[in-house]
């Protein structure tokens, strides 16, 4: 299938440049009718008995600027995840002149290039006392490309439910949670779950092929923890429908399910690209963000709406939803053919 076949018109004033305050007063489109809701009214539109699974990411302060000291020049390091032999992937502007040996100065922090550039990838060695409470001091949340405005703390780009750092962008469906969503949840008899899955590099790339077939995933890590797999099974027990709060919920998840059909539990690293013709085992029901035409997410969405997917967007656009990271939110419903 081709890219153009998962784009849409997206006009520039569609995109949200402010975040909704209360959080939970964002829009909430319901697709399955195409009624327009508030978010606060979620609860309400998924029965007693549900399970409701968010991640508990926190996104990482991975946008680093520094200085090349042999030449002065500036780089932009956008800091991607650690790996096993103890380098970091990071995304490198400009990146043409990065050869391996080049070192970058950051406040408190040094990187040293040890593979690439590929693509605007590099693996670079940090040094510092500790590398992780360094990035925090130097760098800045890497908020959207797309997003122009400002945001009134930086805490507006976390979830509620932010504990473990890793994320290179928000699970932005999860920043309409409030605790007065979650009470009403609660109050309705619909369980709660988590899982982490740290947000990389396909949130901000755009697919440059012409069929999504030769589209290559960026791996992320993710984890579910036994006590979800338990709370799926319970679920499943009693009738109730797996919801997946975001995309990174879904792919965590997904990639949970072992050949035989049973959700593992554990860690893992996920290349999993979820497209048309994909089976979905796990997640019945998705609430998700407006997502950027032609990107994997989108793809994403079209694989487990069907064809409502056109009449969803279609339907936002007229009626003046707002697109992407700050912007609504839509309930969906696993399209079974």
């Amino acid at each position: 299938m081709r890219v153009s076949d998962f784009t849409y018109p997206l006009p520039e004033s569609a995109i949200a440049q402010e975040p909704i305050e209360p959080r939970h007063d964002a829009r909430l489109l319901d697709t399955s009718d195409l009624a327009d809701h508030r978010f606060l009214d979620l609860p309400q539109l998924l029965n007693p008995g549900d399970l409701v699974v968010v991640n508990e990411t926190r996104v990482r302060s991975a946008r680093l600027v520094g200085v090349k000291p042999e030449s002065g020049g500036s780089v932009e390091l956008l800091i991607l995840r650690p790996l096993p032999n103890g380098h970091w992937e990071a995304l490198a502007r400009p990146s043409r002149r990065l050869r391996p040996g080049t070192s970058i100065e950051f406040p408190g922090l040094t990187a040293t290039v040890v593979k690439g550039p590929e693509e605007g990838l590099v693996v670079v060695a940090l040094e510092a006392e500790d590398v992780e409470v360094a990035i925090e001091a130097a760098g800045a949340l890497p908020l959207p490309p797309y997003f122009k405005g400002e945001l009134p703390d930086t805490g507006r780009y976390q979830t509620m439910f932010a504990r473990l750092t890793g994320s290179a962008a928000a699970p932005t469906a999860g920043l309409h949670f409030t605790d007065e969503v979650v009470r009403g949840l609660k109050s309705r008899g619909i369980e709660m779950a988590t899982i982490d899955l740290h947000v990389g590099l396909d949130t901000f790339r755009p697919m440059t092929v012409d069929m999504i077939e030769d589209h290559r995933m960026h791996t992320e890590w993710c984890s579910v923890p036994e006590e979800t797999v338990a709370a799926i099974e319970r679920a499943r027990d009693r009738g109730g429908a797996v919801v997946g709060i975001g995309t990174t919920v879904v792919r965590a998840l997904e990639s949970s399910v072992a050949p035989n059909g049973t959700i593992t539990a554990g860690t893992r690293e996920t290349d999993l690209f979820l497209r048309p013709g994909s089976r979905f085992r796990v997640v019945d029901r998705l609430v998700t963000n407006f997502h950027v035409p032609g990107s994997t997410l989108m793809v994403l969405v079209a694989a487990f709406m069907g064809d409502r997917w056109r009449d969803a967007y279609g339907y936002a656009l007229t009626n003046d939803y707002r697109f992407l990271s700050f912007g609504d939110a839509m309930l969906a419903t696993r399209h079974v053919s």
